[in-house]
């Protein structure tokens, strides 16, 4: 039997679930995030949606929904936000009038750069909980299990677009 399924008598264990471990994991890294950063700091949302847009400027926030995983109604409110923070501009895209193209103020890189420092060092403290041989691996194995939500999303969530060769997945540090 597979850790995370039911067991005999309907009995569950979360702490063999394999989405509640992630979840955990990830409530873990923003209390690390928010330790690094401090209240004078970027969200951890608000730095994602930078960093994206530091390879995607002028993205429309169609775009930035794609590639954050932000849904469309909180992305927008960021984006509202971080207007009115100096940190990001917005303006009409050519192609559609209805969509805004948005990219990161002088104020906005700057930012960028001090929650980077932190997001950093956040990162390693998250790494630091396993064995130095074991990083790499689990970086590769998140790396692929992202891949595959996307494949599985670009393909209507057809499940065999799910298993992926993990050689051809990059690490991105």
């Amino acid at each position: 039997m597979l850790k995370g399924q039911r067991r005999p008598g309907n009995g569950f264990d979360l702490s063999e679930a394999p989405s509640h471990l992630i979840r955990r994991c990830q409530q873990f890294y923003g209390d690390l995030y928010a330790r690094e950063s401090g209240a004078r700091e970027l969200t951890k949302q608000q730095y994602t949606l930078l960093a994206a847009l530091e390879h995607n400027d002028g993205a429309s926030q169609t775009v930035l929904v794609e590639i954050t995983g932000i849904d469309r109604s909180t992305l927008a409110e960021m984006v509202r936000r971080m207007l009115e923070k100096g940190l990001l501009s917005r303006e009409r895209t050519e192609e559609d009038q209805r969509a805004n193209a948005v990219a990161i103020s002088p104020t906005g890189r700057k930012a960028l750069r001090s929650a980077r420092n932190a997001s950093d060092r956040a990162e390693r403290a998250l790494l630091e909980a396993l064995p130095i041989a074991e990083r790499q691996k689990f970086v590769r194995a998140l790396a692929q299990i992202a891949q595959a939500g996307e494949s599985f999303a670009a393909d209507g969530g057809d499940r065999k677009s799910t298993r992926l060769n993990s050689s051809h997945i990059p690490l991105s540090r």
